[in-house]
């Protein structure tokens, strides 16, 4: 029994994560245009030019995404930055479409920058442009 219950949680551990969820009904009995698809994130690096997020590929593989600051600043903002509560969640990031385009992202972060989910992105490292004309976010599963 304890050997099935390790199994089961290391089967989740590594197949959790990415989820796509179906339209979903809202209260009028229409279907929303919006979907969205949550990703749990191995790390996130804070970056002059925005957010370095990195989350699995299938068992063995690791991708990231690029999310430039003005998704965060600017009024009509396409990306939004929510702190977790204390305890053992761990980041993800939420990336809704409308009718199958990109429409904004929610990353959902711990405070604490000394939490092990932080990383840091060395000053003499230049970046820069991965973050030029990123209109949308592309999630590779394979």
């Amino acid at each position: 029994m304890k050997k099935f219950i390790i199994a089961a949680a290391f089967i989740i551990l590594f197949t959790a994560g990415t989820r796509i969820e179906a339209q979903t009904i809202i209260p009028d009995g229409k279907e929303s245009e919006y979907y969205y698809v949550n990703i749990t994130l191995e790390r996130v690096f804070p970056y002059r030019a925005g957010y370095i997020v990195q989350y699995r590929r299938g068992l063995r593989g690791l991708s990231r995404a690029y999310l430039p600051v003005e998704w965060f600043t600017h009024t009509a903002a396409r990306g939004e930055i929510l702190s977790l509560p204390r305890g053992n969640t761990w980041p993800s990031m939420t990336v809704f479409y409308r009718d199958g385009e990109f429409s904004h992202v929610r990353l959902y972060v711990h405070r604490w920058p000394a939490h092990p989910s932080w990383g840091n992105v060395p000053q003499t490292v230049n970046l820069d442009s991965n973050f030029e004309d990123i209109t949308d976010i592309r999630i590779h599963y394979k």
